[in-house]
């Protein structure tokens, strides 16, 4: 029964071959899970997806996020996205290509996130996550940091981290980093 089923598939794939058309390439669980996300993605307006290596590459995307409120209002932050062939059993792997100070977000990238570490469940999808990174920017928690030094400003004294904020996001200096342009 098994070496029917394959050389019915060698007869599929030889018919293919004969027609000019590729072979197909079978997709993965998570590519299929991946596709059906993105089908149904529902994002904020300052929210958008692209694929720089094209459609075919569904495992890899970036998201820019614009925030329209907060400390972050007028920015753009883009992030990239790299979902494991397993996914939805493991969180997607997310950075920050935007260097920003914030205390969520680290200077090499890192995102601390809950649902991208501890509290990923696979019911969680794409939409889930991109939200989760805008509610960062919306409001920025202090309580669980990557990036110590923003929180502790963002704690003691919030003017101080906005007047930050403008000036990392203007290009300028904010302690030790210097911070590229994202307005």
């Amino acid at each position: 029964m098994i070496r029917l089923f394959k050389v019915k598939e060698k007869q599929r794939e030889l018919a293919e071959n004969a027609s000019g058309g590729a072979p197909i390439k079978k997709q993965s669980a998570g590519e299929l899970r991946l596709h059906k996300d993105i089908s149904e993605l529902n994002l904020p307006k300052s929210c958008t997806i692209s694929f720089p290596n094209g459609k075919d590459d569904l495992m890899n995307f970036e998201v820019s996020i614009r925030p329209d409120e907060g400390y972050y209002l007028g920015g753009t932050f883009l992030f990239s996205f790299q979902v494991s062939p397993i996914y939805p059993h493991e969180a997607p792997k997310v950075k920050c290509k935007t260097k920003v100070y914030h205390p969520n977000i680290d200077l090499e990238g890192n995102v601390c996130l809950n649902i991208l570490r501890e509290d990923w469940k696979p019911v969680l999808n794409i939409n889930t996550v991109i939200y989760g990174l805008y509610h960062l920017f919306t409001e920025p928690n202090y309580e669980d940091p990557l990036n110590h030094d923003a929180a502790a400003v963002l704690r003691e004294n919030p003017k101080m981290f906005e007047s930050n904020v403008r000036r990392a996001m203007a290009g300028g200096y904010v302690g030790q980093a210097y911070f590229s342009r994202c307005m």
